[in-house]
Parts: structure tokens; sequence; C-alpha cells
């Protein structure tokens, strides 16, 4: 596209320049009166044949993307991603375009979603980690809980799963090792004094709930009651690699009974994240923390824009697959832990 301003006396005398120059398909983009207060000046543009062409054919194609949105769109529909939230991630990546399609992707998604850590040394309120039953609730409990310990933060843990059968000797067997108290509540009632006992005792306190179906009016229900009986904030928990609709309507049932957060778990055993995307898009969550593998002590790592990019978009080198190396095998993100662990 071409851009040229104009100054002359009268808007008359103006436009009869445009036409003498650019034509009669120029489009005027701005008038306004000439720097010195006399006559006016206008700014035209005339769109090149070649950028009418390309987005003739990108129209008629349906893929109205640039070189780096075509990157990203490939990357998240390989992930599952659902369309609509496609759409808007390639729109915002296609705007920016900055550096890499992997940094194109970064700014689409912090534009798109929040990324809020959970603290590492002091927080005024506990932590409750809701989701539904196998997210992983109880070991990401023990990891949250390892790592304040392990940066020498005192660190306290309440269990109000008293559902599952083991829940509590799982926890327990962590805790202990740790030199962690843990106390076991039971319901809305038990679960508010211990918040209120062990508050001031630590700067950190993590609570790990039961796990509820998110279909439930039930369960919800007494999810609800679970995060009034105290001052705390719920986190949601829930494993990548599951359908991205019924993660979306998990995200969001969870995000109406008050999450804030989405933390990710079995990032080591998914290629595939679009169920994370929609989940926190359906809930409106913010990204906190991933997990990366089952160890306690090295389990969690704060994810931010770039990483979550890197674990979209596979590395520049392993774009270009070998000669007798499938496609679909190059385009997964074998480099999770890698990636994310630089960050």
């Amino acid at each position: 596209m071409r851009l040229k301003s104009y100054n002359a006396p009268t808007m008359a005398e103006a436009m009869k320049l445009v036409r003498e120059e650019l034509g009669d398909d120029a489009i005027i983009v701005s008038t306004q009166r000439a720097s010195d207060g006399q006559g006016v000046r206008i700014t035209a543009a005339l769109e090149d044949a070649a950028d009418a062409d390309d987005d003739i054919r990108r129209a008629l194609s349906g893929r109205n993307t640039s070189a780096f949105g075509e990157r990203v769109q490939e990357a998240l529909e390989y992930h599952g991603t659902p369309a609509r939230l496609v759409e808007k991630l390639v729109a915002a990546a296609t705007a920016v375009e900055v550096g890499s399609p992997t940094m194109a992707c970064a700014a689409a998604l912090e534009d798109h979603f929040d990324f809020a850590p959970l603290p590492e040394r002091k927080s005024p309120r506990p932590f409750m980690l809701v989701g539904p039953p196998g997210s992983g609730k109880t070991i990401t409990t023990a990891k949250l809980a390892a790592r304040a310990r392990l940066s020498g933060r005192p660190v306290g843990v309440i269990t109000a799963d008293t559902i599952r059968a083991g829940a509590v000797e799982q926890l327990s067997a962590f805790t202990g090792i740790l030199e962690i108290e843990l106390r076991q509540v039971r319901g809305p009632d038990g679960l508010g004094p211990a918040v209120n006992e062990m508050m001031p005792k630590y700067d950190l306190v993590f609570i790990d709930s039961p796990g509820l179906n998110p279909f439930s009016h039930h369960d919800m229900e007494y999810l609800k009651t679970l995060i009034a009986s105290a001052d705390l904030e719920p986190i949601m928990v829930l494993a990548a690699g599951g359908d991205a609709a019924e993660a979306a309507d998990i995200g969001e049932a969870f995000g109406a009974c008050g999450a804030t957060r989405l933390l990710a778990t079995r990032l080591d055993m998914t290629r595939r994240l679009g169920s994370i995307l929609a989940a926190a898009d359906a809930g409106q969550l913010m990204f906190c923390e991933v997990s990366l593998n089952p160890h306690v002590a090295t389990g969690l790592c704060a994810v931010n824009p770039v990483s979550m990019a890197r674990m979209i978009l596979p590395p520049e080198e392993e774009l270009q697959p070998q000669a007798d190396e499938p496609v679909e095998t190059v385009l997964k993100p074998t480099s999770i832990r890698t990636e994310v662990n630089q960050r």
C-alpha cells in the first residue's frame, strides 16, 4: 500500500492532485488543515495490485492470516484448541507479528489470558486446590508445600479430602518427610477454624479438597460452602490432554464457583494443550503453574506467555522433518520440560 500526502489551498485542488497521481482508486485516509493554517492537507493511499491479489486469495481460502499467523494457527489446531479460540489468538498473533511465530504466539497469549504464578514467599490467604477427581490435587498440594519448605518458608497443609480412600495417608507421607504440619478437617465447619488457626503461624497454607463432579449440582454447591467457610483462594487443578470441549465445561463450572487460576498437571504425559487453553478461556482463569514431572521436589514450574508459546510451537530446529520422519512427529512439542525450565 502506497501512502502520500498532498497540500493545496482548497479541498478541490487537493483532490485533483490525488486523482492525477494515484487515480480514482485512491482511498482518502485523513484530511486536515495544513500545518501553517493555510489550505488543506490530504493523506491518500493506493493499494498495490499484489496486495489486493493476496487479500483476495486469503479471503477465498478462508485464511486471512499472515505467515506468522498461519504457523500459530497450525500449531493451535494440532493441539486441539477450539476453533473460536484459535480465531481470536491467530488474529492477535497476526496483528502483532513480532520476532518469530513463537513470540507472536506469546503476544497473543498475553493479550487473551492473564498469567499469575502463585507466590513463593508469603500470602495473606491460603490456597485451596479444587478440581475433578483424578486431576492431581493431592500430589500438587504436596509439590507446592515442598517447594515452600525447600525455600525456607514456614508452610502448613490442610486436607479436606475425607472422601477418597488413602488421600490423607498419601499427603501425610509427604508432609511427614518434610516435617510440615498437616491438619485434617471434615467439611466447611472444620475448615474455617483450621484456616484461622494456621494462617498466623505460616507464610503459606495449602488446602487439598475432595475431587468433585463439575456437572453435579450437589458437588458444586458443596464446593461453594467450602470456599465460603474461610477467606481463601480456590485454584483449579486440571490434567492436560483431555477433550477441549469437556475441559471448557469443567473450567466454566469451577470458575463459576470462584476458582481464579488454573494449574495444569501431567504435561509430561500429553502432547496437546488445547484442553487447558479451552478451560482457562471458558472459566476466565489465570494461568499460574504447570506440573512437568511426578517428582515432588522439582515437579512445578511457573508459566508465562513465552514459556507457554514454546510449549505450543515446537522449536525452530524441529520444524524441518527428516526424509524418513513423518510430519506429525516433528510437530510434537518434545522439549516441553527443557523449554519451560529455561524460563
